[in-house]
């Protein structure tokens, strides 16, 4: 006997239903992406606020730093159900009023303001950015450096333990650092992108291996370790294979590593090299990356690009190494052991304790429409 529901059910549901109803859900998920936002926005602008409030009046009225836990005290009075008020966090929210520009913040909140040092980072990635993430940038990054690290991990959906890692391990001071020939090979503004997207040098601490392992078991670890790997290379490349074969007039070749770049659009060859720079190596990445243009880039591909990653190099032999190539490609070091810089000095509890004050607390940690992968 037929179901009489079922009859009904489908011929109720018009044809084109399943697509309406794709781009419903995809509308409600963009509609909670920036009601999160907003939300996150509303609390950093609160925390902002109470800090300036209590900055100004240590400043302009005495008050002493005795007046924090009174004010924690009297506010979770107030607020039970609120953990973000502890007197670590308000803490915090003064270091934050003090190192975030008052024109910035002021600006947002249609208020007025006067002549204030240039932003060490403004209000519009800070309010993008979970409320710990601040934290990070507040007690881990220099204040010259917080600015970059913001936009950057707004626009990298960065996670906490990535923004932290990328500061520790100086980021910024890597980033596009790569000895290239890009300028002289790639039209604008591929050029510039292309040489954003290398470093110099990479990190590859968390291989666990020392300065003497050989090339071939720095390689097994890093794709043993692929996701760290992705990682460390920066957003956009996806794995290819590892020894990925060629086969030229009979002959076979073996690639070290192929990446493809998804913001580039083209193939990033990587030969990995156990020892110091040598100009040779450069003919041998050109070799390959004209055998990859020929046999694997698709139409719509822009030409390959190629990296030499290598134990160390002299920047000058490198720079007349690549100045008559034919191919783009970079040349940079990698370091299995890496020095991490000296804390900050800002006399605040640690970002671990401030978290586990404020764990599964909804005002302290809001969450955004960014990606927060580990």
């Amino acid at each position: 006997m037929p179901d009489p529901f079922h009859t009904f059910h489908t011929e109720l549901i018009p044809s084109d239903y399943a697509i309406w109803l794709t781009e419903v859900k995809t509308r409600i998920q963009s509609a909670r992406s920036r009601a999160a936002l907003a939300v996150n926005s509303e609390v950093v602008r609160l925390y902002h606020s109470i800090g300036r409030d209590i900055l100004e009046r240590q400043t302009q009225q005495g008050w002493g730093s005795k007046v924090i836990p009174r004010i924690a005290a009297d506010l979770k009075d107030a607020f039970p159900d609120i953990k973000g008020f502890s007197a670590s966090n308000i803490k915090y929210m003064r270091f934050f009023a003090e190192h975030c520009p008052v024109p910035a913040i002021a600006q947002q909140l249609g208020e007025p303001s006067a002549e204030a040092p240039s932003p060490r980072f403004g209000q519009q990635p800070a309010d993008q950015l979970p409320w710990f993430h601040i934290v990070i940038l507040l007690t881990k990054a220099k204040p010259t450096d917080r600015e970059w690290y913001a936009v950057h991990a707004v626009a990298g959906g960065w996670s906490r333990d990535t923004l932290k890692r990328n500061i520790e391990t100086r980021l910024k001071d890597r980033q596009g650092a790569a000895i290239t020939n890009f300028a002289a090979l790639l039209p604008p503004p591929h050029s510039a992108l292309a040489q954003e997207t290398l470093k110099d040098p990479y990190n590859f601490d968390f291989l666990g291996l020392a300065d003497d392992a050989h090339e071939r078991e720095i390689e097994n670890a890093l794709i043993r370790h692929i996701t760290r790997f992705l990682l460390e290379l920066g957003t956009g490349f996806a794995f290819v294979g590892r020894q990925f074969r060629l086969e030229v007039g009979g002959d076979e070749f073996f690639i070290d590593l192929l990446f493809y770049h998804t913001r580039l659009k083209r193939y990033v060859v990587i030969e990995l090299k156990g020892s110091a720079f040598k100009p040779e190596h450069v003919g041998q990445l050109n070799f390959y990356l004209s055998a990859v243009d020929s046999q694997i880039k698709g139409e719509d591909d822009h030409p390959t690009i190629g990296l030499l990653l290598c134990k160390t190099q002299n920047r000058i032999v490198a720079e007349y190494a690549l100045r008559d190539t034919t191919k783009p490609m970079g040349i940079a070091e990698y370091q299995l052991l890496q020095s991490l810089p000296e804390p900050l000095q800002t006399n605040l509890p640690s970002i671990e304790e401030l978290e586990a004050e404020l764990a599964a607390d909804p005002l302290a940690a809001v969450p955004v429409g960014i990606n927060l992968l580990p």
